[in-house]
């Protein structure tokens, strides 16, 4: 396991308190049989009958997380690790809840939430240099984070730009097409419009030259005259 995953998981077995039934500690130690032989699912099912027993149980909280973690069900371990970190009153054992944390929310890429929830570990353990190690990870590569999101968006701004733009001149190039196709149609009108006009005055002109020549023309007269 590299050094930056590593994850803190103890499983805490209880020590006979008068204020915790019976029944509690039952189930966490035979979820805590179940998780050692990884059977994660059974073990889930076990701690949360125990936190359902005892809702205040921060043993019973954490273990449950570390099942859930071992599934992969990370978001529902980190509320787990919470709700136990804030019933927790042993500080060693609330930095091993942070920690956890701080281990999910690195994996997932969320730095800022990673390095606070070190941060937190190590307020209540300063010692652990597990944590201080992730910690001192985790802030140089949310560091680094925002100039490669930066790059990432500052691609897709000119991606976008250059579909809107692309787009643009489409759009422009159909416009200037239909309106070049308009004024070819307008043009044809016009041009048939105006050979019909020239047809028409020259048929018209042909028709008054002709009748001008059939009055010139001499009559002959229908009665010839004996001289």
């Amino acid at each position: 396991m590299k050094r930056n995953q590593y994850l803190i998981i103890i499983l805490f077995s209880l020590f006979p308190l008068l204020s915790i039934a019976q029944t509690d500690r039952q189930l966490i130690r035979q979820g805590n049989r179940q998780y050692r032989t990884e059977q994660y699912e059974k073990a889930e099912g076990t701690y949360r009958k125990a936190v359902s027993a005892n809702q205040k149980n921060p043993e019973a909280l954490y273990n449950l997380g570390c099942a859930l973690m071992a599934q992969q069900k990370d978001s529902l371990a980190v509320q787990c690790f919470e709700n136990s970190a804030k019933l927790q009153s042993e500080p060693l054992r609330r930095a091993q809840a942070y920690h956890n944390i701080g281990v999910i929310c690195q994996q997932k890429k969320l730095f800022k939430e990673a390095v606070e929830a070190y941060k937190e570990s190590l307020r209540n353990n300063p010692k652990d240099n597990e944590t201080r190690y992730n910690l001192a990870l985790c802030m140089k590569q949310m560091k680094d984070q925002p100039q490669k999101q930066n790059g990432d968006g500052n691609d897709q701004k000119d991606q976008k730009k250059e579909q809107k733009d692309n787009k643009d001149q489409q759009k422009q190039k159909k416009k200037e097409q239909q309106q070049d196709q308009q004024q070819q149609e307008e043009k044809m009108s016009k041009d048939n419009a105006e050979q019909l006009l020239n047809a028409a005055i020259q048929q018209e002109k042909s028709t008054m030259e002709r009748l001008k020549k059939d009055q010139k023309k001499p009559r002959q007269s229908r009665h010839q005259k004996n001289w």
